[in-house]
């Protein structure tokens, strides 16, 4: 008599079999899980380094801005276009009312684009004036 009639090597055999190459799959998959999670890392990083370039520039625009109120608006305006320029940005919006300038400034493209408002003027309470 032979063992093959008794049915129990052969399940055995092709359970085990059926497992073949599962741990590859499975590999693949948390690889590509993490490529993902990784590029969705970098987008963000890239958001925030768009919005603090942005704010950064704003601010230094509206200092300098605010330095040159002296001149005019459109004096002060054009000193703050220069700085956002020199720090890779743009001028969206530029406004000088008294000592006082409101700058808002735009960094980078796409759906990376930054929109950020700075004011600056002199220290202390400033009484409020109409526009």
């Amino acid at each position: 008599m032979t063992s093959e009639g008794d049915g129990v090597r052969p399940s055995r055999r092709r359970a085990a079999s059926s497992d073949r190459g599962s741990a590859t799959v499975w590999t693949v998959g948390a690889i590509a899980l993490l490529c993902v999670v990784f590029g969705v890392v970098l987008v963000m990083g890239q958001a925030v380094v768009t919005r603090h370039r942005a704010g950064g520039a704003a601010d230094l625009a509206a200092l300098a801005a605010a330095d040159h109120w002296m001149e005019g608006g459109t004096a002060a305006c054009a000193q703050a276009d220069r700085v956002a320029r020199a720090q890779g940005t743009r001028i969206v919006r530029c406004a000088v009312y008294g000592e006082i300038s409101d700058v808002r400034v735009s960094a980078g493209r796409g759906p990376f684009t930054a929109e950020v408002r700075s004011r600056a003027g002199p220290a202390g309470p400033v009484a409020p004036r109409g526009r």
